[in-house]
């Protein structure tokens, strides 16, 4: 075996950057790959990605199935397509802004974007990097933009990653409640002003006192942009480091990989036992708590009324 030989291409990677044989049968004319995936997107625009099937597509597009097989083999490939076929290309903003805070901004409130046009992006799974075209111009536009600081190259790609990770994770709290908006019908400043009449309802000060205290200040209320504060101090930070190490300072020291604790990998049959202890403990000191605050709260009213009477 010759270790040095090049990796087989998946057919989804093949289709995606148009390596792939083209099928020798089937209705040539009027079927496509990129027929498929704009079906295909356009069903989870509609109906979310649990809608899209093969089946599903094949309907859409007056074919078999089996026709379908010819050109997508498997389900799997037709997911990784549309998210090639959503993601798009990285605006030309993003190269041309000046310095590379203000490029990293558009980068975010892009892949932002592109999270609100197709939610259903964020409930694919995710097994690796997905290596096509437009995901590696994302990523190669992300690296660009840091790429006259100072930063090693790992140091980069840490930066896009974590940009790329709080983008999804606005995309998925801002989808959910676009979600919860169309299901109720409620508006968006509704479904806010009914989450946040729960958060006062249930969350009491004796319980969760700084909890409360953000519920009384308004926060859950608030237009404000929580994801946007934390890029924003995200962004300070590597804005320090990269002004430190302009004047000299050593890089950052590399880092591990948080893991599983070893007992749990290893199966560990006595650590699920223990851990399983501690839950419960943790629901009884719980429930413990609430009876005292109750009967301190009992003892308070009692004194009140005996002070009252005197």
């Amino acid at each position: 075996m010759n270790e040095d030989a090049a990796p087989e291409l998946p057919r989804g990677i093949a289709l995606a950057w148009g390596v792939a044989a083209a099928p020798q049968r089937g209705p040539k004319r009027e079927m496509s790959v990129e027929r498929i995936v704009d079906a295909a997107v356009e069903l989870a625009d509609a109906e979310g990605i649990a809608a899209v099937s093969m089946a599903a597509v094949a309907a859409k597009l007056g074919f078999t199935p089996m026709s379908l097989y010819r050109y997508v083999s498997a389900k799997d490939d037709l997911l990784l397509l549309m998210q090639e076929a959503a993601t798009g290309l990285p605006p030309e903003e993003i190269l041309e802004a000046e310095g590379w805070r203000a490029r990293m901004e558009l980068f975010y409130a892009e892949q932002v974007r592109i999270y609100l046009r197709h939610p259903w992006l964020l409930g694919l799974p995710i097994s690796g990097a997905p290596i096509t075209p437009n995901n590696s111009a994302w990523l190669d536009a992300a690296l660009a933009a840091l790429a006259e600081t100072p930063l090693r190259s790992g140091e980069r790609l840490a930066v896009a990653l974590g940009v790329l990770g709080q983008a999804r994770w606005c995309g998925t709290v801002q989808a959910g409640y676009a979600e919860r908006s169309r299901v109720s019908g409620l508006s968006p400043a509704e479904v806010t002003a009914e989450e946040s009449a729960l958060f006062d309802l249930l969350v009491t000060a004796e319980e969760y006192p700084v909890l409360r205290q953000i519920v009384d200040d308004g926060v859950f209320a608030s237009e404000d942009d929580p994801f946007r504060f934390g890029l924003d101090r995200y962004f300070d930070g590597v804005e320090r480091l990269i002004d430190a190490l302009a004047a000299g300072a050593e890089h950052p020291p590399a880092t591990a990989w948080v893991e599983r604790d070893p007992a749990e990998l290893a199966g560990d049959k006595k650590y699920r036992e223990a851990q399983k202890a501690v839950r419960e403990a943790e629901k009884a000191l719980r429930n413990a708590r609430k009876v005292e605050r109750q009967v301190r709260r009992d003892a308070r009213e009692r004194l009140a009324k005996a002070r009252a009477a005197s």
